[in-house]
């Protein structure tokens, strides 16, 4: 069985990831031991609130170096809302600050005009073929909750859109980096199987590791 670490920071709905990640097979560790997230197999980052305070909560704990000696190492890491937008360069919540600089992009806030937080669901456009995709019928429909996005409607990591108040990428991937900006623990079958297909793509990443 693989070693799948989620992250505690202070800032991530841990019960609800644990418990979806155990619906579809797998055993996860909540952790905020830096030397857990580092040689972890695979990384769930989750979270709710603010930017620039869970980039804090990360550095106190020494979890962002850990993060980052992850990524560099190749393993898997799955970020949720405020989880995917901490792998970004910089967000702007309560001031510019930087991310974990893991993807390329700033995370900004959704426009007026709209009733913000969005919270609810709503549709993700599926733009690029990825593994975490299959198996999810389309339309897919997912549950969000949150004010910022990612900045542009078609960075090179994304590969789904969404639309409120403005056009913005939903899930993105690059490598072995995943972005979720819904809540897949909460988004029923389709959410699941997201969780599902990532899962596998930590196991046969790590059966090559072995093997090799």
């Amino acid at each position: 069985m693989v070693r799948i670490v989620i992250v505690d920071y202070g800032m991530g709905n841990l019960a609800s990831v644990r418990n979806a990640l155990r619906a579809v097979g797998y055993d996860p560790e909540v952790t905020d031991d830096p030397a857990a997230v580092a040689g972890a197999d695979g990384v769930v980052l989750p979270g709710v609130g603010a930017f620039g305070a869970g980039m804090q909560n990360l550095a106190r704990r020494g979890l962002d170096r850990a993060l980052q000696q992850a990524a560099a190492a190749g393993r898997p890491i799955l970020g949720i809302c405020l989880g995917m937008h901490l792998l970004f360069a910089a967000g702007e919540e309560g001031g510019l600050r930087p991310g974990l600089g893991l993807l390329e992009g700033r995370v900004t806030r959704l426009p007026g005009g709209v009733r913000l937080p969005q919270i609810g669901w709503n549709q993700v456009l599926v733009r690029q073929d990825h593994p975490v995709f299959d198996g999810v019928p389309e339309p897919l429909w997912a549950y969000f909750d949150h004010a910022y996005a990612v900045e542009g409607e078609a960075p090179s990591t994304a590969l789904a859109l969404t639309t409120y108040g403005r056009t913005y990428p939903s899930v993105v991937g690059r490598d072995h980096l995943l972005g979720i900006q819904f809540h897949p623990e909460k988004s029923s079958r389709a959410g699941l199987a997201m969780l599902a297909n990532w899962g596998r793509m930590v196991c046969d990443l790590s059966s090559t590791r072995r093997s090799t």
